[in-house]
């Protein structure tokens, strides 16, 4: 169905996900998949981190990103809530993938190559949920991010 007036100006702009910890969310997501923080909005009870893959403005102030933030697509917003991370009775969050309450699956990454990005994964120490040759699926990967969330790795030559 083509898109009407109403809607041709709609994008998926951003997912947020809840985080304990920030500094092992945030190392995770900038230094094993390579997202920049685009911008860092502190509440009094919470963070919220944006993160994107560069978009060729990884060079200009935060400022001009954090105007910019709400016209890109895929951005990812990480929300602290302040005390989490020294909390020793917090539970954590549900990632979407257990009971009680199925309902957010994954985010996913497209690669180039999926065999080394799981080798790089797997000397990384990341934990997997599924290695591209397990299960039926052999041309994609799920790997976990600090809170448990699952991170889908797929080819982004793909042709399903």
């Amino acid at each position: 169905m083509p898109r009407t007036a109403d809607t041709a100006s709609f994008k998926f702009n951003h997912t947020m996900i809840r985080i304990k910890d920030p500094e092992a969310s945030l190392k995770f997501y900038t230094e094993v998949l390579g997202m920049d923080l685009i911008t860092k909005n502190v509440k009094s009870d919470f963070t919220l981190y944006f993160l994107a893959f560069d978009n060729g403005d990884g060079d200009q102030p935060e400022e001009v990103r954090a105007k910019t933030r709400f016209t890109r697509e895929g951005i990812l917003e990480l929300t602290h809530n302040h005390g989490t991370e020294s909390d020793p009775d917090f539970k954590g969050y549900a990632s979407g993938n257990a009971e009680p309450g199925r309902g957010f699956g994954h985010i996913a990454i497209s690669v180039d190559d999926i065999d080394k990005a799981c080798e790089r994964f797997e000397k990384l120490g990341v934990q997997f949920k599924k290695r591209p040759n397990e299960g039926t699926m052999k041309h994609i990967a799920f790997i976990l991010d600090p809170d448990g969330y699952w991170v889908e790795i797929v080819p982004g030559s793909l042709n399903v």
